[in-house]
């Protein structure tokens, strides 16, 4: 049987959601077939070919389409054209699958209650850490378990930025220039280098952890763009190392998210982590620590 889904936003995770389709062999690779995409430009130019798909300049009317038998929201943002392509597709009853932190980190808790009224499904695991399988096993497979913390670097950009900074010795806006021409940060790098991104990430996590309603407005926050080269060198000097560390920990009271530059001793799995690569630790009982990476 084929799966026929409407893909909206065709930026950077968009056409690598296509070109992974288009050269999907064996047996299987006609079991997804784009019925359809939206996206803001029609004529931008991209890395693939999207002449042989239906077009929709209403993300809405694409989510509703009858032709289509699941949504994949590739938007980005919290409101606007990807919150109410979602509700629309739900309310279709039509399974959404969302990349989009920032939507489920402030209205995931509506949507859950949308998707589970039209007994259908809201997908996410690439909404955190890319393509680092934590959702499902947070969710799934440490059912079970009481998961105590959960910690993690969680924004390739900051963490990029950082151990440029470290490896170096340039400042901060040198080392922020060299991430955005390597497009490791976007020509407005404000959402990654405040935190925010991974804040909204951490918003996620936690409420998977400790089965809770998402609530970003519980995070405390503090970003990158103060951090200075004399950090790093005071953090060597004391064997630790300087990391963007998004962290929630299960307290008496009501857990506590903080997202801010953390010192990590050498030994911590989270200072081994450079580049963009992501990591999240997650202390649970009686499982202990697993770390996640990629």
């Amino acid at each position: 049987m084929t799966l026929r889904i409407g893909i909206a936003g065709l930026g950077v995770v968009g056409e690598g959601l296509l070109r992974l389709l288009a050269r999907m062999e064996g047996p299987d690779s006609g079991a997804i077939m784009v019925a359809g995409v939206s996206a803001r430009h029609r004529t931008r130019p991209r890395g693939v070919d999207i002449s042989g798909f239906a077009w929709f300049d209403d993300p809405v009317l694409l989510a509703r389409d009858p032709g289509i038998d699941a949504f994949v929201e590739l938007i980005g943002g919290s409101d606007g054209p990807a919150k109410a392509a979602v509700e629309a597709a739900l309310a279709a009853g039509k399974p959404v699958v969302t990349a989009n932190k920032a939507l489920l980190a402030l209205h995931g808790t509506a949507l859950a209650e949308l998707a589970e009224a039209r007994q259908t499904s809201l997908l996410f695991e690439a909404a955190v850490a890319g393509g680092v399988p934590i959702v499902r096993a947070m969710r799934d497979s440490l059912a079970g378990a009481q998961i105590d913390t959960v910690a993690g670097v969680l924004n390739g950009t900051c963490n990029f930025i950082l151990s440029e900074m470290e490896a170096t010795g340039r400042n901060f806006a040198d080392a922020l220039a060299d991430a955005q021409a390597r497009g490791f940060a976007e020509a407005d790098p404000i959402l990654d280098i405040s935190g925010g991104d991974a804040a909204h990430k951490l918003t996620i996590l936690a409420a998977l952890a400790f089965q809770a309603a998402p609530n970003f407005a519980a995070v405390t926050l503090e970003g990158i763009e103060r951090v200075s080269p004399a950090d790093f060198l005071f953090a060597r000097q004391l064997g630790f190392r300087l990391k963007l560390v998004a962290k929630a920990v299960r307290r008496p009271e009501g857990a506590v998210l903080t997202v801010r530059p953390t010192l990590l001793r050498l030994n911590h799995p989270l200072a081994q982590i450079d580049g963009a690569l992501n990591a999240i630790v997650v202390d649970a009982d009686p499982i202990g620590r697993l770390l996640f990476t990629g």
